[in-house]
């Protein structure tokens, strides 16, 4: 199936952008576990169930693995059908992004 120049700018853009999420998650999971040893950060997950994730989790790592399923499943429909996927995926991305920047920036002012 071929995509157009645009779609492949959106995936290349999603590729990059997910990559910076991981290694973000990453930093933010290895903190939430130093947290977690020292009796702190009790909380059942880190997004509400309205957010638009299908995931519940206390580390951020399965919010990014549930986002780069989706890509991967954007990336096998047509063009129609990816384009309506697509902000649904983009607000799961911001929402991670915003939260981890929040936390990370919540952690620096203690």
């Amino acid at each position: 199936m071929q995509q157009s120049q645009e779609m492949q700018a959106v995936h290349q853009q999603l590729q990059e952008t997910l990559q910076t999420l991981h290694r973000k998650a990453v930093d933010a999971d290895q903190i939430l576990d130093s947290l977690q040893r020292d009796q702190k950060g009790k909380f059942a997950a880190v997004f509400a169930d309205d957010s638009g994730f299908n995931t519940s989790a206390k580390r951020f790592g399965p919010y990014v693995q549930e986002i780069a399923n989706d890509w991967q499943s954007l990336k096998e429909l047509d063009e129609d059908a990816a384009k309506q996927a697509l902000a649904p995926l983009v607000k799961k991305i911001e929402l991670a992004l915003v939260t981890i920047g929040q936390f990370q920036q919540s952690l620096s002012k203690s």
